[in-house]
Order: C-alpha cells, then structure tokens, then sequence
C-alpha cells in the first residue's frame, strides 16, 4: 500500500547528504504495486515535507531536485530526484534546527 500525506514543513537543503535517494527503481516498484500510481499526476507534484509510506515505513521528502537537458535547443526535463528521510529522523532534524536557532 502506497500513500501520501499533504503535510508541507520546512526543508533544509544541507540535509541532502544524510537522505536516502528514492530511486526510480523504487518508483517502477510503486507503478507495479498500485495501477493509479501509473496515471495519477500526485506522484507528479511531490514536494518537499510531505510523507509517503510505502509497505508500512513512512518516509519524508527532504528535498526535490529537478534535471534538464538540453535537446534540439531547448532544456526539457530529464529526471526528478527525490531525498527522503525516515519520518522520525526528518521532525529530529526539525526539532535540532529549531533550537540551533533559538540559541
């Protein structure tokens, strides 16, 4: 089971080395398990502090990177990279950042 949580907070980009990267072998996993997956533009529009759980863990997306490529004269998009965190580690990191700031 695959789902989403529309729960958007704040995102450092400096945590980009700690994450996992959802791969798009993990993606063609998800495609296989669910059939809307495939043709629900969700997917599409993930954006960073949102949760997504898939076989029971719960993940959140850390950062969203988009790549181009240039063809023909014209950059088109060429992949999106998703960094995700485990939910506990990700509101750990929250938490430490707002007492880093704090103090």
């Amino acid at each position: 089971m695959v789902t989403v949580s529309r729960h958007h907070e704040f995102c450092a980009g400096r945590e980009r080395k700690r994450t996992i990267l959802l791969t798009k072998s993990l993606l063609s996993l998800l495609r296989q398990k669910t059939s809307a997956f495939a043709v629900s533009p969700l997917w599409q529009n993930l954006q960073c502090g949102e949760s997504v759980t898939i076989e029971g863990q719960t993940y959140t997306i850390s950062a969203v990177t988009h790549r181009y490529q240039l063809r023909k004269g014209k950059y088109e998009p060429s992949e999106k990279r998703l960094d995700v965190l485990s939910t506990g580690r990700y509101l750990l990191n929250l938490y430490l950042e707002t007492l880093l700031q704090q103090s």
